[in-house]
């Protein structure tokens, strides 16, 4: 019989396991005593006092600890940015008049956007003019600016006899003159009244087409409607950054080639006031344009040559036969959309588009009217080429309903789910969890920006809107906001915010903004480094922030502290001092806000 082996005792493996695992723990001692680099760790020689301790909040410090990649900018060695040339003091970089002659005039195509390629970008901080003050406060703001601010004097010579706008000493001042305003834009709207109910709560947006200063718009106010008014970038100076400076919403914009970056159905009301805009031309197509952003059973108001042409034509540079062919013309083009033509008086005509498409379906196939079109989506308005055709309404049943259902009035239209909500997939529930979310997130802002419910804000921009929950819970402040909807986000929410009685435009932010420097007090941007972080430099979007960023603006910026970071590096080069802050979800949610507030 063979003798058992003892080095397969079982407490003979145990024995060495142990000796094994010292002889290893040993060593490990040995070697990083002799190789650590690192200083040792100094006692404490006094116990900690608890009356000593120190309550202040920390700095947060997020670097080097999470994971997302980001793409690299290649601003490693920069130390600050340097701000351009004065000449760029008013630079527009998508409507740049020294591009126009690149492009052709037809169709006033060179005065469209036309946004430089990336190489062209300057790196550089857009100046303010010699001697800018902080513009007056609404409603001051409405009536008087700072000309220092805005140093153009050809307007208020230009337009002397019309009273658009006075140069007083240092001050421009705004009476509520205009080409068609003889009484004044208080007297113009008055017989307005007349006919369209202002007052009744069912006209709340309204499109204002070649508004110059925006009057109309300012005055439209006292009606608690609100007015986007455009105008394109022409002979008479920075007239839309006259309007902004004012308080008044505006933006450049021409009817052109493209659409209007509006969504179809936005609109209770448009205005044309000697606007300039050949209607009839090239086969109605900028009528058919403005029918498409007109709600059913909108307005249409038109004044200015060639309405009333037998009163007004001895004044007007053009003879009477012209125009009363051109009215002729202008009413035809009216019927052959299905407007019905609700009063003409004085230099003042209104039209109505029907509230649905039944009849007028009907009367084209015996009338020669306009196809409608089709396989187009009404809602497309990002360099999307017009065509000459009709939008057709949503289907009914009886001939008194609405196409696409009917809006509360305002103020009640702005917290009530619209008929959209439910084409979009928001449910009614969806829509009220928005609601609330917004007022939360907007009761945090006011804690960490005091100066939000303090009048110092009037023109505000929400850089990516979703369906308007920001700037509906801003509505207790003196402000209005520009909502803004990229145009690839994955959901087109831009006509449930018009539905709300509020006002707003698509956009491609990896482009500049079609507005002058200068113009906005409050950015607030969420998520959108996000969206843009594969497709344009995350320099870019700040640089034109910075562009349209007014002096002792401020800036809220909401995303992944990651983003958040990244963004903070490149703010600073700018000379934005920001501070990383949680946000209303605590200090364990990935969400953070850079807070920028240039004022402070």
């Amino acid at each position: 019989m063979a003798k058992p082996n003892p080095l397969k005792h079982p407490l003979l493996k145990y024995f060495i396991s142990i000796l094994l695992v010292s002889l290893s723990y040993i060593l490990g001692i040995y070697t990083s005593s002799n190789n650590s680099t690192s200083p040792p760790l100094q006692e404490q020689k006094q116990p900690l006092n608890c009356h000593q301790l120190n309550f202040s909040l920390p700095v947060l410090d997020f670097e080097s600890h999470h994971t997302l990649s980001l793409p690299q900018e290649p601003l490693r060695n920069l130390q600050f940015f340097n701000f351009c040339p004065p000449n760029f003091t008013n630079y527009c970089p998508c409507h740049d008049p020294s591009r126009e002659t690149d492009f052709t005039a037809e169709r006033f195509f060179s005065r469209e956007r036309h946004c430089p390629e990336p190489y062209e970008k300057p790196m550089c901080l857009v100046p303010r003019p010699a001697g800018y003050k902080t513009p007056f406060s609404w409603p001051k703001s409405r009536d008087y600016a700072w000309f220092k601010n805005l140093p153009f004097k050809e307007l208020s010579e230009v337009k002397k006899t019309q009273n658009w706008v006075r140069l007083e000493g240092d001050l421009l001042v705004f009476p509520g003159g205009g080409t068609s305003f003889r009484k004044g834009v208080k007297g113009y709207v008055d017989e307005i009244k007349r006919f369209v109910p202002l007052k009744s709560g069912s006209i709340r947006t309204v499109l204002d087409v070649g508004c110059g200063v925006a009057s109309f718009g300012a005055h439209l106010m006292d009606y608690n409607i609100l007015t986007m008014s455009i105008a394109p970038s022409d002979k008479h100076e920075a007239q839309l950054q006259f309007a902004l400076e004012r308080g008044v919403p505006a933006m450049l914009g021409i009817l052109s080639i493209h659409r209007l970056p509006f969504p179809s159905r936005s609109f209770d009301m448009a205005h044309c006031a000697r606007c300039l805009v050949p209607w009839t031309k090239y086969d109605g197509l900028y009528l058919m344009e403005i029918d498409r952003v007109l709600r059913p059973g909108g307005y249409w108001i038109f004044s200015g040559p060639p309405i009333n042409w037998k009163a007004n034509y001895k004044g007007s540079e053009v003879g009477a036969q012209e125009l009363e062919q051109e009215q002729a013309r202008l009413e035809d083009l009216a019927v052959r959309l299905c407007w019905k033509k609700v009063a003409e008086k004085g230099a003042i005509a209104v039209w109505r588009k029907p509230n649905n498409h039944i009849h007028c379906i009907i009367k084209s196939r015996i009338w020669k009217s306009p196809r409608f079109c089709i396989n187009s989506d009404p809602d497309a308005g990002w360099y999307k080429k017009m065509e000459p055709c009709i939008t057709p309404l949503l289907n009914v049943t009886d001939i008194h309903d609405i196409s696409g259902g009917s809006l509360e009035k305002w103020s009640k239209r702005l917290n009530i789910a619209p008929p959209r909500t439910k084409s979009e997939g928001i449910s009614g529930a969806a829509f009220e969890g928005d609601n609330q979310l917004w007022k939360r997130r907007v009761r945090h802002y006011g804690i960490i920006l005091k100066s939000l419910s303090r009048g110092r804000y009037r023109n505000i921009m929400d850089m990516n809107a979703g369906i308007g929950g920001f700037a509906a819970a801003l509505t207790q402040y003196p402000v209005w906001v520009m909502n803004v909807v990229p145009y690839d986000a994955k959901q087109n929410n831009l006509s449930i915010v018009y539905d709300r009685g509020l006002i707003g435009t698509y956009m491609n932010w990896c482009e500049a903004f079609s507005t002058h420097p200068r113009t906005y007090d409050l950015i607030h941007a969420h998520g959108v480094f996000s969206m843009y972080m594969d497709k344009c430099s995350i320099l870019d979007i700040l640089l034109e922030m910075h562009r349209i960023l007014r002096p002792e603006g401020a800036v809220i910026i909401r995303d992944h502290v990651d983003i958040i970071v990244e963004v903070k590096g490149i703010a600073e080069k700018m000379k934005w001092n920001g501070r990383i802050l949680h946000s209303e979800n605590g200090a364990f949610h990935p969400e953070k806000i850079l807070l920028i507030d240039t004022c402070c």
